[in-house]
């Protein structure tokens, strides 16, 4: 049995910890069968690895592997894709189909993956693909009025999250949380009216992207290159050190090549699908 899980990109902005995006990079967990050898590109998850340690814990059997495309500590939801998609692994030993198990259990694999994860932000795109809101206990697909692609720098550090959340402050003014909630509003309604002239204004933040710009100098770079080389809007992605920018499908190429080059970059696109289940011919 396989699981494919999308990466993703959340805190949208000012949608810090509510709002991400599901991306067409995604990482393949399989359930290795006895008489198979790994797939090509394909490495066993020790007891250790974060899709084996979901996996049991809904009590799955068996050695599972990875292959993935989603890179690791650079804010595109690698952990969340893992663990979900070893949960759902184990949701799919029940005797189920594999489309009846993301149905049945789904939401079942989602609490357990929020409760491992800690972002709901990711594990909510990565299952159920697109937009997503939530609030940790409620995830919700937002409406798109348009299908844009989505680039993505990605710079040779790593960012833990722990650490950057760290140094976010334990409160924000009333003037801050009314500014994000209104952007945050804003972006929602922009997003499912297909309002992309919106989009510059609506992801602007005041309560994580300015510390964790200061700590990047990288990272604000490349975000204010992808806006200056005419990005609808750009974000730091989870919290970072990747930026990533919103642009239509035919200006991706000429955005991508205007960012640092102290970076690689990625043109994506959003992944509409979420996770899917499937046995392993």
């Amino acid at each position: 049995m396989i699981c494919r899980v999308p990466g993703s990109s959340a805190n949208i902005g000012p949608g810090f910890d509510s709002l991400g995006v599901a991306l067409s990079v995604a990482v393949e967990i399989g359930v290795l069968g006895t008489e198979h050898a790994l797939p090509t590109g394909a490495h066993a998850a020790d007891d250790h690895h974060l899709a084996t340690i979901a996996f049991r814990r809904l009590g799955g059997e068996g050695q599972l592997w990875e292959r993935s495309a989603i890179p690791m500590g650079r804010g595109l939801g690698y952990s969340a894709s893992v663990r979900l998609a070893g949960l759902l692994l184990a949701c799919g030993q029940r005797g189920r189909e594999p489309e009846e198990t993301i149905v049945e259990f789904g939401e079942e694999a989602l609490a357990h993956a929020i409760s491992l994860e800690g972002h709901a932000d990711n594990a909510g795109p990565a299952l159920l693909g697109g937009v997503v809101a939530t609030t940790g206990e409620h995830s919700i697909r937002v409406p798109l009025g348009f299908d844009p692609a989505i680039v993505v720098w990605v710079p040779s550090f790593t960012t833990r999250t722990d650490q950057s959340r760290n140094k976010l402050g334990p409160s924000v003014t009333l003037a801050d949380a009314v500014f994000n909630i209104g952007h945050t509003a804003v972006l929602v309604a922009a997003l499912a009216a297909g309002d992309v002239g919106a989009l510059r204004h609506a992801v602007d933040d005041r309560v994580h992207q300015p510390v964790r710009f200061a700590s990047s100098p990288m990272s604000r770079a490349a975000h204010d290159a992808a806006l200056g080389a005419g990005a609808w809007c750009a974000w730091l992605s989870g919290s970072g050190p990747t930026v990533a920018a919103m642009c239509p499908i035919d200006a991706a190429a000429s955005l991508a090549a205007a960012l640092p080059a102290d970076g690689h970059t990625k043109i994506l696109r959003i992944d509409h699908g979420g996770a899917v289940l499937e046995r392993d011919s």
